[in-house]
């Protein structure tokens, strides 16, 4: 039995993504529909560009699963691309002026070249199919435990949604989400939201915005204090902050927690004996300002996490830049992208929040199988629902 973990190959425009997962226990059975959906979900959203009218992203299985379960051993995801041209040099000509916020001129000189393409080509955003794929395979996991995960766009720009999501009303919020062509459950924010993208249109620009997960469902004791790399919070923000084209991330309340006193902010606790079978164990909260995790470990309260993607990178217009060749002022390069991916990232960020739990589930649970899991976290419950009780 190993920790889970992930790792992925692929370019922008190369044959295909991969993805390699390894430490799923055998017995999950794999929602293939429930992974294609969300590759499917990762490519829509208002904003997005014509790549999105290429590409029909569906996983292909190629090992660790038999007949829709995993069997133990790493499971090999592979996302075909249909824009396949990496190695032909009149459609994916070397690339000379780099563009502003991309990785651009950073991986120029870091690899020794005069030409971005080889850069651009992984640091893509196109490589979040791969990832998106990984998390989806964690749900799977996650859904055995009654752990369920939202995520959603809570706002760009001027505007912010209010709405605070609840276990209870998870269905009509991921209806709500899902009817929105931003993936805003909050409709008068969403079409805000969709005006001003609109506006960038026609003004040349790009739109970044706010991203949030919830995860409903977590039983305290996931995450660890002991050391810094078992600390949950930590390794959530390390997730979300690998994302492309994300530069903040907050949990709970955030940076809000700077301007609050300690009466103001932390969340008291009380125990309700009748709500001991729900996944908090009866210690309730009637405030979650910290999200979900205190001490690098959770609580029992529902996870919250926030991303700031920052505007695409890529300007129609472009930007002010210098050839690589000669080291004259030039414009940046344009390379074919969007107005804004802020929709497409909410559900890159819900799976890696995803996967990060399961992550932290499997250290906590351990078991080469998922019915030696199950036994393990029913043994758990047990013992916890009778910490400090008569004996």
């Amino acid at each position: 039995m190993g920790n889970l973990h992930y790792r992925t190959a692929g370019e922008s425009h190369g044959a295909a993504l991969i993805t390699l997962i390894e430490g799923m226990p055998s017995g999950v059975e794999i929602d293939s529909a429930f992974v294609d959906g969300e590759l499917h979900r990762r490519q829509g959203g208002y904003g997005r560009g014509a790549r999105q009218r290429i590409e029909s992203d569906r996983a292909r299985f190629l090992a660790g699963v038999r007949q829709g379960v995993t069997i133990g051993s790493p499971i090999a995801i592979e996302i075909a691309n249909a824009d396949a041209r990496i190695d032909d040099p009149q459609k994916t000509p070397p690339v000379h002026r780099p563009r502003p916020g991309h990785a651009d001129l950073a991986g120029s000189i870091k690899w020794l070249t005069t030409d971005c393409r080889s850069t651009l080509e992984r640091a893509s955003a196109r490589e979040t199919a791969a990832r998106t794929a990984a998390g989806a395979v964690a749900q799977c996991l996650l859904r055995v435990f009654g752990i369920e995960c939202f995520g959603f766009v809570r706002g760009a720009l001027a505007t912010t949604s209010t709405i605070a999501p609840t276990e209870s009303a998870l269905a009509q919020l991921r209806a709500a989400r899902d009817s929105s062509e931003i993936y805003c459950p909050d409709a008068a924010a969403s079409d805000a939201i969709i005006k001003s993208i609109h506006q960038a249109k026609v003004d040349k620009d790009t739109v970044g915005g706010i991203c949030e997960v919830h995860v409903f469902g977590v039983v305290p004791g996931l995450g660890s204090c002991a050391s810094v790399d078992t600390r949950l919070d930590a390794r959530l923000a390390m997730a979300v902050m690998g994302i492309q084209a994300f530069k903040g991330v907050e949990i709970g309340l955030g940076m809000e927690v700077a301007r609050r006193t300690g009466s103001q902010l932390h969340d008291p606790i009380h125990f309700d004996p009748a709500r001991t079978g729900e996944s908090h164990m009866g210690f309730v909260r009637p405030s979650n300002n910290a999200g979900g995790l205190e001490g690098g470990m959770t609580n029992g309260m529902p996870i919250v996490v926030r991303g700031a993607m920052k505007p695409i990178s890529t300007l129609l217009r472009g930007l002010p830049s210098v050839d690589l060749r000669t080291h004259e002022s030039t414009t940046s390069q344009y390379e074919r992208s969007d107005i804004s991916a802020i929709a497409a990232a909410s559900v890159v960020m819900e799976n890696m929040v995803a996967f990060e739990i399961a992550r932290a589930l499997r250290e906590k649970f351990g078991g080469d199988s998922l019915g030696e899991m199950r036994v393990n976290y029913a043994g758990f419950l047990t013992a916890a629902r009778t910490l400090g009780a008569p004996r």
